[in-house]
């Protein structure tokens, strides 16, 4: 009876470590200093093989096909190289993982290149009078580091704030009508938001001139600006807003229910703040897809040299009208100045975004992560 057990045990063994070595062995993600070894062995050995064919085998020219040859037999000489060293499964994962990372470099690279660009370009006139004065005194001979674009920036949050204030409260109703309640005008309200979300940006600017400015005597004005800007973010808000609130489990919302609380209760104590990241994210893509336009602003906004803080009387001026009128003129200085506009409105969005982030990073009981501590 001693002797079966024994017996029984050491085969168990034996199976455990056979089966752990065989798990071991299949880790087709765990890099090694000798997968980076491969790695540029492989691209030297491609990046060779393939000036040999443009150099001596064919006569074929041009710097985009020799990196397309060679990005290609890169991947297929890499494939072959890991299949023979790990197998099958391995090389089809590092062949995904090397393709991905080309696809993530190749998204990254441009983005980085227009914001260095922006920066290298707009840093040089900016200087902090640039956020305190304004176009009223400065002439096309003016040099670039003379006045500022403090009406602009005022302009752009003063825009922007009026249309979160109405596209915020309009897209969260009617997400929470479309995804929560309900009904027979559940689909044509979600036809008219999708759309909605195809409207080009000049159409929003001529519905609202012809609207409010036109028919209404309103005149071109901040308001009238941030009507056009809000056609632009109620569809980005509403069409995110409900993704976000499909992805809350049903489970808390009949738990909700179960304890007696009305759908409205539930829906503004427990689907609310169970999305309140999503639902900030939601109204930073809103605010990103307004803020640069420029298209609507020309026929509602206007423009100004001079400082308006009053966005509902005389036309107003925002940071992308800022960059558009002095683009057009053939002055570096004033080229100069354009770009100085456009580092701004990109650091102002960055400041957007972050502040979104912190916001949405607090649970719903409202402390930071950072405050959260184990029990």
């Amino acid at each position: 009876m001693t002797l079966r057990t024994l017996d029984v045990r050491a085969s168990t063994a034996t199976t455990l470590s056979a089966s752990s070595k065989e798990e071991i062995a299949v880790r087709p993600r765990t890099l090694k200093r000798s997968d980076v070894g491969e790695l540029a062995g492989t691209a030297l050995s491609a990046l060779c093989l393939t000036w040999l064919i443009y150099t001596r085998l064919t006569p074929l020219q041009g710097g985009l096909g020799f990196v397309l040859v060679w990005y290609l037999a890169f991947l297929a000489s890499y494939w072959l190289v890991v299949r023979d060293q790990r197998g099958r499964m391995a090389a089809s994962d590092r062949l995904a993982a090397v393709v991905i990372t080309t696809v993530g470099v190749g998204l990254l690279v441009p983005l980085l290149l227009v914001v260095g660009y922006t920066v290298f370009r707009g840093y040089s006139a900016l200087r902090p009078v640039f956020f305190t004065r304004t176009q009223a005194t400065v002439g096309p001979l003016s040099g670039p580091t003379e006045g500022g674009g403090a009406h602009a920036i005022v302009g752009t949050l003063e825009q922007v704030g009026l249309a979160m204030l109405v596209s915020v409260p309009l897209g969260l109703a009617t997400a929470l009508y479309l995804n929560e309640v309900g009904g027979r005008l559940a689909r044509p309200v979600r036809l008219i938001v999708d759309a909605m979300s195809a409207i080009p940006s000049i159409v929003a600017g001529l519905f609202v001139y012809a609207l409010v400015v036109l028919s209404l005597g309103l005149g071109q004005s901040g308001f009238a600006a941030s009507l056009a800007l809000v056609v632009l973010m109620l569809p980005t808000v509403t069409r995110t807003t409900e993704v976000v609130l499909r992805l809350v489990p049903g489970s808390l919302r009949e738990a909700s229910l179960a304890l007696g609380a009305s759908e409205w209760r539930t829906a503004m104590r427990v689907v609310l703040p169970t999305a309140r990241t999503g639902l900030v994210t939601a109204v930073i893509l809103g605010i990103a897809r307004a803020v640069g336009e420029t298209a609507p602003l020309l026929l509602t906004a206007g423009g100004s040299a001079r400082m308006h803080l009053n966005p509902f009387s005389g036309s107003q001026d925002a940071l992308p009208l800022f960059v558009y009128r002095l683009v057009q003129f053939p002055q570096p200085a004033q080229i100069d100045r354009a770009w100085t506009g456009a580092l701004v409105l990109l650091a102002v969005v960055l400041v957007l975004f972050v502040a979104a982030r912190v916001i949405g990073s607090r649970g719903p009981g409202g402390g930071g992560r950072l405050r959260r501590r184990p029990r």
